[in-house]
């Protein structure tokens, strides 16, 4: 069981994929407090501790970031783009998490910033197995300790 204050950001606009995350990430027994973000723009409030999100002890900076591209309002490459330049969260590891696997969103991806390139996959077995395989790799071997939080 991976259990952490460090609060993961997930910014999903998709019901049926955001539920589909939430059981994925609890079957997986990652038990991080979770802030859903529907938006691009409340992603960016929530990011830059602005509005409703002011409180940091409420709503605390998160550690990770797993962002969609397409949103109703910003798109993720925009915010892709708004991590990388805003001091605060130039650090921040952001994973696209998509339905696109198209080249060019790929390479626009990584090009703006992100740190990893997921196609969500259909089926919830197999969207739990990229669950997993981003648990092990983020949450078990990857070192966060020279980034200051």
């Amino acid at each position: 069981m991976i259990s952490s204050n460090k609060t993961i950001a997930l910014v999903e606009d998709n019901d049926d994929d955001l539920f589909f995350m939430q059981r994925a990430l609890k079957s997986a027994d990652i038990e991080n407090p979770l802030q859903v973000l529907r938006t691009g723009h409340e992603a960016i409030e929530y990011l830059s501790g602005q509005g409703r999100f002011s409180d940091r002890v409420k709503y605390p900076l998160p550690f990770l970031l797993l962002l969609d591209l397409k949103l109703p309002d910003i798109s993720g490459f925009e915010i892709l783009k708004w991590v990388k330049d805003f001091e605060k969260m130039h650090k921040l590891a952001t994973i696209v998490l998509t339905t696109s696997g198209e080249s060019k969103d790929i390479e626009k991806a990584y090009e703006f910033g992100a740190n990893s390139f997921l196609t969500k996959p259909s089926g919830s077995d197999k969207l739990l197995n990229l669950v997993m395989a981003l648990k092990q790799y983020w949450f078990v071997h990857n070192d966060f300790s020279g980034i200051a939080q």
